[in-house]
């Protein structure tokens, strides 16, 4: 299953964007409202959202200054979340998250319209900052 955030323009450097989600602790900045739990350990950090089971990702990729790529730390759940970011001037960039998970077809159906959801609320939020 892929899915796709729209493109975002970002206030912050391409350079500046990529250092501040090479820090995990930034992600919660990111992050839905109903956030239940956020926890940043070294390379990974675990969230869960109101209702929905905990969730560790790690960097699995960084490739400076365009690209991050998040991983899935349990092997129950394959899939990774990439952010792309591409330079439009000296001080904004855009910012695409690319979402592929390797889920069975019901599970796919169950997750997909939350999922949308949770990106594009990724998206948005680093709109704001």
């Amino acid at each position: 299953m892929n899915l796709e955030s729209k493109k975002s323009v970002v206030n912050k450097s391409q350079k500046e964007f990529f250092e501040f989600l090479t820090n995990l602790q930034n992600f919660e900045k990111l992050m839905p409202e109903n956030i239940d739990k956020f926890e940043v350990d070294g390379d990974s950090f675990l969230f869960s959202l109101k209702g929905m089971p905990e969730i560790r990702l790690v960097i699995k990729e960084k490739k400076e200054f365009d690209k991050v790529v998040l991983s899935a730390a349990s092997s129950k759940l394959n899939f990774s979340l990439t952010t792309l970011i591409q330079p439009i001037s000296e001080n904004t960039c855009d910012l695409q998250l690319l979402f592929e998970g390797d889920f069975n077809p019901m599970m796919a159906m169950m997750v997909k319209s939350p999922l949308q959801k949770f990106i594009d609320t990724l998206a948005e939020n680093a709109e704001k900052l």
